[in-house]
């Protein structure tokens, strides 16, 4: 495999964890954008005040667990990546030294 082709994979496998990144933060938008819709509709029924906050604050705190929990997993599923590619830069790295000066690295 050429140094251009690793370096290719390399940037393949970074674009992918920024990807996965990238839709975790949207789906932990979208659930505080339901969540906050939710506390609207709450807010404008005719129910007492103290049983809206209540609830009000029960939307949110499961939205915002449920979105943690996915951008957790996303930067769990990131640093994988990230370890791969370190992994597969110090074979490149290696390879490149061991084809320019005929040395091999350990």
């Amino acid at each position: 495999m050429s140094a251009e082709e690793m370096t290719s994979n390399v940037e393949a496998i970074e674009a992918k964890a920024e990807k996965i990144l990238k839709e975790a933060r949207s789906k932990a938008n979208e659930i505080l954008i339901r969540a906050n819709e939710e506390a609207s509709k709450i807010l404008s029924s005719k129910t007492s005040l103290a049983e809206i906050k209540a609830e009000c604050e029960q939307i949110i705190d499961e939205a915002r667990e449920e979105a943690n929990k996915k951008v957790e997993s996303a930067k769990e599923k990131a640093s994988e990546i990230q370890t791969k590619v370190g992994s597969k830069s110090a074979k490149i790295t290696k390879r490149i030294v061991s084809n320019i000066t005929g040395a091999e690295l350990g």
